[in-house]
């Protein structure tokens, strides 16, 4: 276990914001991509392990964080919250170091409002501090996400909520205690928020229907390390007996699945060749066989895998995401771009997201042919896609029409890379050193 915090002195030095909201990315398409990719630590497991600093005082150091935007406006919030931190570039990814001494205040409401994952400093900040109030979270526009889940938990555990001029406040005039819970829907943020919460919540909590995914499994190990007492873990069935001091520790976050994913499609797209460092093909999870159906070629190697496209060219392959172990959501955007020129047809059904479809207009602006109804596309591959300006409208919309450029001939424009950024860091110099012609100018 690590010293407590008090022996930490260095000054806060935070990670700066990337890239302008105003750029945009010209990418001229038809270059195979060929090369190395360093896949980054995971956003959706670097985002609640970085909450997690709040529930002690000890030094937590975390590794192999990823450059993007959202790991930077979560360290402004937490910076607020007067959380000190050290960040520093290493070999592999971002390090940082924190230092919850003198947990106090609430967090910007601007803040939170742009990412929807700061929704989870509400229950670690009413556990550590009694009280906390919480502007209602944005985030990608990718439909309905309610924190009714996140919040039903937290009254289970004792906490008294109250909601006035669009911000959720929590206290616990008499402490959290440990409870049962089910949850509706076997939420990620909900699991980790409520799991995170449990810690420091007197006695014994078991919560049912727990999200699944590796992301879910990451954070309660950095939890375990930190002191808590979790069993269960990697199942849907959660029981922390909480109450103890936590303290500190050092974890290395899990490479991003979501973006092997995304790389892999890339690559197969183009008709090319990708060797990613980091993730192995059992962190594929579902995809992995998806993959194989529609023709990629996946290898492990030392370090990581080898995603390379088919001689005779890709095979439309149908899919329904769901949560862990199926085809994750996050995927569905690039995955259909790798469908857009594949031969046959593709049906896709969209299970958790019903705005989770709104990159297909921008798609069909580049020749793609693609029908919608409701929660199901039918993507039919076309022999040509054809450049065009679009934009995208979350991170994983953005990074698939990127994907899409890259596969149509002359040059496409696209827009809205203040998404691209909240996901990939430096999307366009790792784009460029596979071959790509990618350039990304200021409007």
């Amino acid at each position: 276990m690590a010293s407590r915090a008090e022996a930490f002195s260095a000054r806060t030095v935070l990670p700066k914001p990337v890239g302008r909201p105003d750029d945009c990315l010209v990418i001229r398409g038809g270059k195979p991509l060929r090369g190395l990719w360093r896949v980054d630590g995971a956003k959706n497991a670097a985002l609640p392990l970085m909450v997690a600093t709040l529930l002690t005082d000890g030094l937590v150091t975390l590794t192999n964080l990823p450059g993007i935007l959202d790991v930077a406006v979560l360290a402004e919030l937490l910076d607020g919250l007067g959380v000190e931190q050290h960040w520093s570039y290493a070999d592999q990814g971002l390090r940082a170091t924190f230092a919850g001494v003198r947990v106090t205040g609430q967090p910007d409401p601007e803040g939170v409002r742009r990412m929807r994952a700061s929704f989870l400093i509400l229950g670690p900040l009413l556990a550590r501090t009694g009280v906390a109030s919480v502007a209602l979270p944005g985030g990608d526009a990718i439909g309905t996400r309610p924190v009714d889940i996140h919040l039903d938990g937290l009254i289970a555990l004792g906490a008294e909520i109250s909601q006035d001029h669009g911000a959720i406040t929590a206290r616990a005039p008499k402490g959290l205690m440990g409870a049962n819970y089910t949850l509706s829907f076997p939420s990620v943020g909900a699991t980790e928020h409520l799991v995170m919460t449990a810690t420091l919540a007197s006695g014994r909590t078991e919560l049912r229907n727990c999200a699944r995914e590796p992301e879910v499994t990451d954070l309660c190990r950095l939890l375990v390390a930190m002191g808590a007492e979790i069993d269960g873990i990697g199942s849907d069935r959660l029981v922390i007996i909480g109450g103890k001091r936590l303290g500190g520790a050092v974890h290395r976050t899990i490479p991003d699945r979501i973006e092997a994913g995304t790389i892999i499609a890339a690559a197969a797209a183009t008709g090319g060749e990708v060797e990613l460092r980091g993730p192995g093909i059992e962190d594929l999870g579902a995809a992995h066989d998806l993959f194989l159906r529609a023709g990629v070629r996946l290898r492990d190697v030392e370090g990581g895998l080898v995603a390379s496209a088919p001689p005779g060219g890709l095979t439309g392959t149908d899919f329904v995401t769901q949560p862990f172990p199926g085809v994750a959501t996050d995927l569905q955007p690039p995955l259909m771009a790798m469908m857009l020129k594949a031969a046959g047809s593709a049906r896709i059904d969209e299970t958790l997201f019903e705005n989770r479809f709104r990159h297909v207009d921008d798609m069909r602006r580049l020749g793609a042919d693609i029908v919608v109804r409701g929660r199901t596309a039918l993507v039919r591959g076309v022999q040509r896609l054809s450049g065009a300006a679009v934009r995208g409208t979350d991170v994983r919309a953005a990074s698939s029409l990127a994907i899409a450029g890259l596969m149509a001939e002359g040059e496409t424009i696209l827009e809205g890379l203040d998404h691209l950024d909240r996901g990939h860091a430096a999307f366009t110099e790792r784009l460029a050193a596979l071959g790509a012609d990618v350039t990304r100018i200021q409007r």
